[in-house]
């Protein structure tokens, strides 16, 4: 029993030799079993057995410590017979006893382990000064043979670990003694016994001490002799010191030495990001309050930063994954922010856009190849949760877990890799330890161990969920992320600084990684070195370790399928002794230093010491790997430069990179360490924490001054993408990558030559006489799968470079160093400098992710003086690797062979005039394919070759600056069309049957419309400009090999005329025609621009090619300009001279090369105009493409900004803004950048979701109706007693309405009841919408006289629209109030409410008998803000905008209360009407939606504009937005208070729910962004915001009114989720018109179907309670200030007939259909009734396009009363010359009576 008596027992033997213990010599003093409780109950089933009901017996922790308090060394465990086995049979036992049993012996054990190493403890304080050395446990053969019926593995795992934690005590207290060790290694296969060998090697040794019976491995010895079974004999040491012992002992040559190798196939390259550092969007999307949001708003960052907007990437993700492509990283590493899915931390709060966006992040870098690794938590906790204690509290775990669960369950089919948290140490230590990091608890005693161990089981549990719920399904994997630094002693002579390096790393990694990886429980020496303070300063304490449950051990131990590092940096470390202060250093007894050698960066924490990764992660293999065999990823390793510094050009952390990543692959290389991963910390540059943006990590420059948040690629990033790309340091030589090969049948047929005018005037047949409507019409559709999207650029304009590596001047180099000869004398001798930076510009193209990328060669680049004598090895070289790095990411070359740089030389020879061009072209050429040509399958030997000739040799504008505009041009023209067929021959008959490529020439090809379509002679003068513009090329080549006939007739004639004797245009033979002609594969173009042509006569003096062509041209006025004048954007030319090429030369396949935009400098890469650019030039390119069936391949557009030409820098084509300010060139993208991404990824522009209609009803009872206002088309201004309102005083004032139009007659509603009702029964309607005239029915405005005519008026139009079984919807006011009432201060003087109730009471007992739905006010905001800020409307009061319209609106919120509450509490119970009031808004989108400031301005918009009169009624008081805008803004500008009056509480109770439905007017939607009005007063300047409208939404008749059916849907679930989902009745929505009126009204109807769908989608879908629908309006009227010339009605008025007729127009009937469908039914279930064939619209007056009559511009109307008159002229005409010949025949008959009867005849004729 003696080995049993030791394990449960404690001896203490001091001068034993030889290990033998006497059996007499043990003592023991024994307790127990458990006793009796005092309730009479038994701690036993039996006398002497304990119950087992529960796992450990009740109060026996209590009874144990009490019992080890006295001295008592065992405890008696009896065995109950009848309990273990009730059935007496073995194989049966009762396993809660067994297991009872178990639990309770196993806590003895761990008791025993405690106080053994307590007594250790104190044994070595008391004799270590005369001790030697040690042995822990002597016979350790005996236990373990003893141990052979049980568990002696366990046992002897127990026995090494306390082992090892004496081990360590011992270290620490003594470390210049040694503690020796002997390490055996013993077959298990041996015939020898494993006892027998322990037992001779204790008789071999001499022990000077030793601590209890029994023997550990390692034990600890004098030799007396080397025993021949002793395989290894070693001294003891932990993993650090034979980690350090194997590199520390390097010099620094070895240390430093570079490996140049390459990391393992399937490496992962990573940068990543954290969610609070960079997303912004703090409340977005109901996003909770989180620890870092409270910490930034206290001030507690740098300068009082905050990460409320950081960098924006919630709103960017398509910037991020951009610039992710351009890294080439496969993987990236981001965090989810807790309080974006969970508000509160509680899935009970879950938010929907959270989860969008998290999703939409995930797809983007799905779709882009990108890996997405998910950190659960990194630092930003919900606030909430914190509030309740944060990591301290328990309850988080089971808060973790849920959040954990949920984020598996919906990201984990994308998401495989995850970490759970990131850098937890840093939680812990920063958060509540130091207080440096929020939550800010300064705590390190107890918090910080509390929130470790709640962060540890907070792990496990996440990592348990997805091992058993989601890795069967999804096979990812679960880890964890924790930061070390390496640790390294400070004077490794010293024993005491290796331990204390070896506590630094335990205190540190140990404190998280040892329980994950080691054994469920905090590290030893970490707990040992806590117990010894506990000791030494038990009040207070330094440290409260929690310790873990067995269970608890067991649950976390395993719990990560990788080791997650994040390192940083390193540091010396020596032994010190800290004290009785909390914190790691000072419990641990260590304190950090830092070489004076490594260098330092932008933070005080981080040095660079590349060396310590490699160690640490050779450390972390073998203290934690040994066992548990998973790879390690490093998570994060980076380091910050200053803002202040150089921070594009961040050599410090290339360097720095360099350093740590080639560690990383000497510890794969040649330690075998198993790295999988490397990430780069940061992504891009982010709010730091509390330093804020003043230290920057990231490979990507943020500019954080700038609102659009735009980044930059530093160098880091660059030199990081070369290293992915080559995995590692060796520079893979690529292979020949042989283009794809695009042969095809190029052989063109002969075409006709064209005719004078061409047959492809059909193009402007078909579309000049398209209405706007048709042109406007976007089109959505996707081009076809091969299509060839591609950006641009040529040589000169971005190479730089001029006169690098032996490069020759071209022209345009000599042109630009004259001074004078460019703006600020600008010039492209660096330009985007891409001859240094080719990697750059691959980076841009890889994130564009382009199909094909168009350059151009430097001529004298590759030959310096033109000629293949010069070749420049250098250049060719560039032009190689340009040409590999484009074939390696799959970019198609597509390469323009001479791009107007020539080289100065050939120049100096005489250029393209000489002839001698043509062969040295041509040998540039056949060098060119011969070298690159089994890459480059894309040739074009010119670029624009019109403006070489024309510019450069007539003009003089640019080089080579000759001026001879009649012979010069047509000269060049002529031989570069012979050097293209040349060039074009030589790729023919020598490369495209082995190359397999195309070559053609990019020509200029902008449209030309002439300037009246009706008039033949413009047709012809447009035919004639493009013949001479594109012509000029295109026939040759694409035609019949000579001029157009247009051109040759125009030339040949001017060149008669001016005295020469042949043209001026040279002729080709009929040799040269063949030759010329088809020498072209494709038809490439250059599109910019549209011109409108006229006729002219054009001068004979001087020769001119301008002047030979007879026509003029102008701009396209309507259009939008751009920064270079006249060259307006004018999307809709594209498609038609798309269609002209197709028509005039044989339906090529038509490449557009270039189409591009220029915007001012100042224009950076907010670049809306661009955007819209593209938009609409895209699209019409779709259009010819999709309805006209050109075959339209591709489409590029400028890549970057550059030199461009005559306008050096000024103005900036591209897609990437680059600084030319900065030497190192950065570039940029834009947002056009992004958005050109999508399209290419769209591959046009397909249907979505918001052009798409559904099919569907209504609700039964849905109300179908039309709208009116009374000032509008009553007329009968001062009929029957009626009295003046302001709009009569309005409208009768000089320049207010325009035509001075007024309402006196207006449609005569007053006296047309029955025609109003009769237009309103064919129109289907359930309910007419009228207002009632206040000053009709009380001319003063008050109640003192009622004018019962106008009552009479009003209740006759009920009684007849009830009649013809319609329901009056009346408005009380729609803003024509009584001038009386105006003369006395109107809606300003708040007298006003209590006469504006007077009026509505009569009004509800006179009519509300009959009247069911009312409305107490249209459109407050107008009258508010338009009558009384604006005052464009009545009463046109404009003086006092920031003031006067606010009161006005609070006097018409208190108005319509007022009134609200008479009819609730007054006529509801008996009347049983509905009452509210029409609130108006327009919907608002941010201008950029990737810009969060764009954002907010669209919210101010909103809120400014509906929620100013909706949020009192439906939510009490104004909204929180104007409130704090306009106090903060007028206290700003000195007032006292806020302009924005103030409700009482009374008011505010009073005027909350004052509503029956709410009453929406709705027409259109507006881009808003962002405007300072510095300290203007005013309602613009307090809403802050400009609004725009997008370039592809369809005009009507009102400036302000664009077709966007999306908003409306948008705006009625923003009324659903801000008003609390109130009914909504739609009181107005229409479209206006303007100009001729055309009752074929196709756009009105567009309006309705669209707009309607748009509601029944708000209805249908995302249940909106949508009750009605309001037609604005019934006819054509008054349109308040624009008079009647803006028409929205549905029926016509024809005010040239004094009756004024209503006729209707074709929406009527289309309109009709809807209400008789109450929808739209769905066509797949078969034919409706209620679709029947709608009637053509009535036909009445309409204005056409004018027509020539006798030379005049006549309408149609006026053209027909001319050839009438003209025709009766014609008959009196005739009439008068029968007439004048009878009278000839009469005189003549007198004359011959005269003479036979002279006398009579002169009687007769008197």
């Amino acid at each position: 029993m003696r080995t049993l008596v030791w394990v449960v027992c404690l001896l203490c033997m001091s001068g034993v030799q030889g290990g033998a213990v006497k059996d007499d010599e043990d003592f023991m003093l024994l307790a127990g079993p458990l006793m009796e409780q005092e309730d009479g109950g038994s701690a036993c089933h039996g006398n002497d057995v304990f119950d087992y009901s529960s796992p450990m017996p009740p109060g026996s922790e209590q009874y144990f410590e009490y019992l080890q308090s006295k001295g008592v060394t065992h405890f008696k465990v009896p065995l109950s017979w009848a309990q273990l086995l009730p059935t007496r049979v073995p194989s049966k036992p009762h396993q809660a006893a067994v297991s009872c049993y178990r639990t309770l012996m196993k806590r003895l054990l761990e008791k025993l382990v405690e106080v053994f190493q307590q007594y250790a403890e104190f044994v070595f304080r008391e004799f270590a000064p005369s001790a030697q050395a040690w042995v822990t446990f002597s016979d350790l053969d005996e236990v373990l043979a003893d141990g052979q019926d049980g568990d002696t593995s366990t046992l002897l795992q127990n026995i090494l670990q306390l082992n090892k934690n004496i081990h360590q005590i011992y270290r620490l207290h003594f470390p210049g003694k040694d503690f020796l060790s002997v390490s055996i290694e013993y077959n298990c296969g041996s015939s020898t016994n494993f006892r027998q060998e322990l037992k001779r090697l204790q008789n071999h040794y001499m022990f000077s001490y030793f601590l209890g019976n029994g023997f550990s491995y390692p034990f600890f010895f004098f030799p007396k002799r080397l025993d021949p079974h002793l395989t290894k004999m070693t001294r003891f040491r932990s993993s650090y010191e034979n980690i350090w012992e194997r590199f520390g002992a390097q010099v620094r040559a070895d240390r430093n030495l570079f490996l140049n190798d390459s990391f393992p196939s399937g490496f992962q390259w990573a940068t990543s990001s954290e969610s609070f550092k960079v997303e912004g969007g703090w409340t977005e999307g109901g996003k909770g309050e989180t620890i870092w949001d409270r910490f930034g708003h206290k001030g507690q960052a740098f300068a009082n930063q905050t990460a409320d907007l950081a960098c924006d990437s919630y709103n960017k993700i398509d910037y991020d994954v951009y610039l992710l492509r351009g890294l080439q990283v496969n993987t990236y590493q981001f965090s989810i922010s807790w309080a974006r899915i969970f508000p509160s931390g509680y899935s009970d709060s879950l938010s929907r856009k959270g989860i969008f966006y998290y999703e939409k992040l995930i797809d983007a870098l799905v779709d882009s190849g990108i890996q997405p690794v998910a950190t659960l938590y990194h630092w930003d906790l919900p606030q909430a949760l914190q509030d309740n204690g944060g990591w301290t509290n328990s309850s988080i775990v089971e808060a973790f877990k849920k959040y954990a669960d949920f984020c598996f369950g919906r990201f984990g089919n994308k998401v495989k890799t995850w970490n759970t948290f990131s850098s937890p140490w840093v939680v812990s230590h920063a958060g509540y330890g130091t207080g440096e990091h929020p939550p800010g608890v300064k705590d390190h005693a107890a918090s910080s161990y509390q929130a470790t161990h709640n962060i540890l089981k907070s792990h496990a549990e996440a990592w348990h969920i997805y091992n058993d719920n989601y890795r069967g399904t999804y096979g990812g994997k679960v880890g964890i992320a924790l930061n070390s630094d390496w640790a390294q002693p400070k004077d490794p002579s010293k024993p005491e600084d290796v331990a204390a390096a070896d506590r630094y790393l335990q205190f540190m990694l140990g404190w998280f990684a040892h329980p994950i990886f080691v054994d469920g429980d905090y590290p030893a020496e970490l707990k040992r070195q806590i117990e010894l303070k506990k000791k030494d300063c038990p009040v207070p304490t330094p440290a409260e370790l929690p310790t873990f449950t067995p269970e608890e051990r067991k649950r976390i131990l395993g719990t990560s399928d990788f080791f997650g590092l994040n390192h940083y940096t390193s540091r010396l470390v020596s032994n010190n002794k800290g004290g009785c202060k909390p914190g790691p250093d000072r419990v641990g007894d260590f304190q950090a230093h830092v070489d004076p050698s490594w260098s330092s960066t932008a933070s005080d924490w981080i040095f660079s010491a590349p060396q310590g990764l490699r160690l640490l992660l050779n450390y972390i293999s073998a203290e934690y790997l040994n066992n548990t065999k998973v790879p390690i990823y490093i998570t994060g390793n980076g380091m910050p430069t200053e803002y202040s510094a150089d921070t594009l050009n961040d050599t410090s952390r290339v360097q720095y990179l360099h350093g740590y990543i080639n560690e990383a692959l000497k510890a794969i290389v040649h330690d075998g360490v198993d790295v999988q991963r490397f990430t780069v910390q940061s992504f891009m540059d982010g709010f730091e924490g509390r330093h804020g943006y003043s230290q920057r990590f990231g490979l990507h420059y943020v500019n954080f001054e700038d609102a659009s948040r735009p980044r930059t690629p530093k160098q880091s990033a660059y030199f990081f993408s070369q290293i992915v790309e080559q995995n590692g340091f060796v520079a893979h030589i690529n292979e020949v990558v042989k283009g794809l090969k695009t042969m095809r049948d190029h052989k063109s047929t002969m075409l006709s030559p064209s005719e004078v005018p061409s047959t492809s005037k059909v193009v402007w047949e078909k579309f000049s006489l398209q209405s706007k409507f048709q042109r406007q019409m976007y089109h959505h559709g996707v081009f076809p799968k091969d299509f060839s999207w591609g950006v641009s650029s040529s040589a000169y304009q971005i190479e730089g470079g001029w006169d690098a590596d032996g490069k020759g001047p071209s022209v345009w180099d000599t042109f630009t160093q004259k001074p004078g000869s460019i703006p600020d004398n600008a010039n492209a001798n660096v330009a985007c400098d891409s001859y240094n930076r080719l990697d750059e510009d691959l980076y841009m193209l890889r994130g564009l992710k382009v199909k094909s990328y168009r350059f151009s060669l430097s001529w004298s680049r590759i030959f310096p003086d033109g000629r293949r004598t010069s070749l420049n090895q250098k250049g060719v070289d560039y032009y190689n690797k340009l040409i590999d790095g484009l074939l390696a990411f799959n970019i198609t070359p597509m390469v323009t062979l001479h791009h107007w740089d020539l080289p100065q030389a050939l120049q100096n020879f005489g250029g393209w005039e000489k002839t001698e061009m043509i062969d040295i072209f041509n040998d540039f050429c056949d060098f060119c394919f011969a070298t690159f040509g089994n890459r480059v399958k894309f040739w074009m030997t010119f670029n624009q070759p019109q403006k070489i000739a024309w510019l450069g040799y007539g003009l003089g504008q640019i080089p080579p600056n000759i001026k001879n505009p009649g012979i010069a041009p047509y000269k060049v023209a002529h031989k570069i069309i012979k050097a293209h067929a040349k060039a074009y021959h030589t790729y023919d008959d020598k490369y495209r049957k082995s190359q397999g490529g195309l070559i053609s020439i990019a020509l200029n090809a902008d449209w030309i419309e002439p300037k009246d379509v009706n008039v033949p002679r413009e047709v012809v003068a447009a035919d004639r400009a493009l013949q001479f513009q594109l012509g000029w090329f295109a026939h040759p080549i694409f035609k019949n090999g000579d001029y157009p006939e247009a051109m040759k007739l125009q030339v040949g004639v001017k060149s008669d005329l001016q005295g020469l004797s042949e043209s001026r245009l040279p002729s080709f033979t009929e040799e040269e025609k063949k030759f010329v002609r088809g020498t072209a594969d494709m038809f490439c173009m250059n599109h910019v621009t549209t011109k409108i042509a006229s006729h002219v006569t054009g001068r004979l003096s001087p020769a001119s090619y301008q002047y030979d062509s007879d026509f003029s041209e102008a701009e396209e006025s309507d259009s939008p300009a751009t920064a270079i004048q006249n060259q307006r954007a004018v999307a809709w030319g594209l498609r038609r001279i798309l269609n002209w090429i197709k028509e005039e030369y044989g339906d090529p396949e038509i490449y557009i090369t270039d189409n591009e935009v220029a915007t001012g400098a100042k224009t950076t890469w907010d670049d809306i105009d661009r955007v819209f650019f593209l938009k609409t030039y895209i699209d019409e390119a779709l259009k010819a493409y999709e309805l006209d069936g050109v075959r339209v391949k591709g489409y590029m557009t400028s890549l970057m900004d550059s030199f461009e030409w005559l306008n050096g820098y000024k103005v900036g084509f591209g897609l990437h803004h680059v600084d030319f300010a900065n030497p190192n060139r950065p570039r940029t993208p834009k947002y056009s950048a992004h958005f050109y991404h999508q399209v290419m990824k769209d591959n046009g522009f397909p249907i979505t979701e918001d052009e798409r209609m559904i099919h569907g009803r209504f609700r039964r009872g849905f109300m179908w109706s039309c709208a009116t206002a009374s000032y509008q088309i009553e007329g009968g201004w001062r009929a029957d007693g009626k009295g003046l309102s302001i709009w009569d005083k309005f409208a009768h004032t000089p320049l207010k309405v325009f035509n001075d139009d007024n309402g006196d007659v207006a449609c005569d509603s007053y006296n047309k009841i029955d025609e109003d009702v009769a237009i309103i029964k064919q129109l289907k309607l359930t309910h007419y919408r009228f207002s009632i005239s206040w000053s009709r029915v009380l001319p003063d405005g008050t109640t003192n006289h009622i004018n019962e005519a106008g009552l009479g008026y009003y209740d006759r139009l009920v009684k007849a629209l009830l009649a013809a079984n319609v329901k009056p919807h009346i408005t009380l006011f729609h803003w024509d109030l009584p001038q009386a009432l105006q003369d006395i201060g109107g809606w300003e003087n708040d007298t006003i409410i209590d006469k504006f109730r007077d009026y509505a009471d009569l009004i509800f007992s006179r009519l509300g008998n009959n009247v069911k739905h009312w409305i107490t006010i249209n459109e407050p905001y107008n009258i508010a803000m338009v009558g009384h800020g604006y005052g464009v409307a009545a009463p046109g009061i404009s003086f006092r905008p920031g003031t006067l319209p606010y009161i006005v609106g609070h006097n018409l919120i208190k108005a319509h209360a007022e009134v609200w509450h008479l009819y609730n509490d007054k006529y509801r119970a008996v009347q049983k009407g509905i009452i509210s009031i029409t609130i108006n808004s327009d919907w608002s989108e941010p201008r950029n939606p990737h810009k969060q400031e764009d954002i907010d301005a669209a919210r101010r918009v909103v809120q400014f504009y509906i929620g100013w009169f909706a949020h009192p009624i439906y939510n009490g008081d104004y909204n929180d937005v104007m409130k704090t805008v306009i106090r903060e803004r007028s206290l700003a500008a000195g007032l006292s208070k806020s302009r924005l009056p103030e409700f009482t509480p009374e008011e505010i109770k009073r005027i909350k729910g004052t509503y029956d439905y709410f009453g929406f007017n709705h027409y259109t939607t507006v881009l808003a962004f962002p405007v300072d009005f510095g300290n203007l007063q005013h309602y613009d300047a307090d809403r802050g915001a400009g609004t725009v409208v997008d370039r592809t939404w369809l005009d009507s008749g009102s400036a302000w009114l664009k077709v966007t059916p999306f908003g409306f849907r948008r705006i009625l679930n923003f009324i659903k989720e801000e008003y609390g989902h109130p009914p909504i009745i739609i009181t107005e929505n229409g479209i206006s018109e303007r100009g001729p009126t055309d009752l074929n009204d196709t756009l009105r109807t567009y309006y309705y179907e669209k707009y309607i769908n748009q509601a029944l989608k708000a209805y249908l879908i995302d249940d909106v309670d949508i009750r009605g629908y309001t037609a604005w309006t019934l006819m054509d009227n008054l349109e308040w200030a624009t008079g009647f010339s803006e028409r929205f009605g549905l029926f016509y008025v024809n005010r040239s007939d004094s009756k004024l007729p209503r006729v209707a127009k074709a929406s009527v009937s289309a309109f009709s259909t809807i209400i008789g469908c109450n929808g739209f039914p769905d066509p797949a279930a078969g034919p409706d009734d209620c679709l029947k064939p709608r009637p053509e619209g009535t036909i009445a007056p309409i204005t056409e396009s004018p027509v020539m009559f006798l030379g005049m511009r006549l309408s149609t109307e006026g053209a027909e009363t001319g050839l009438n008159a003209t025709f009766a002229l014609l008959i009196i005409a005739v009439i008068a010359a029968i007439c004048l010949s009878v009278g000839f025949c009469l005189i003549k008959k007198l004359v011959l009576r005269f003479e036979t009867d002279g006398n009579r005849c002169l009687y007769t004729c008197f």
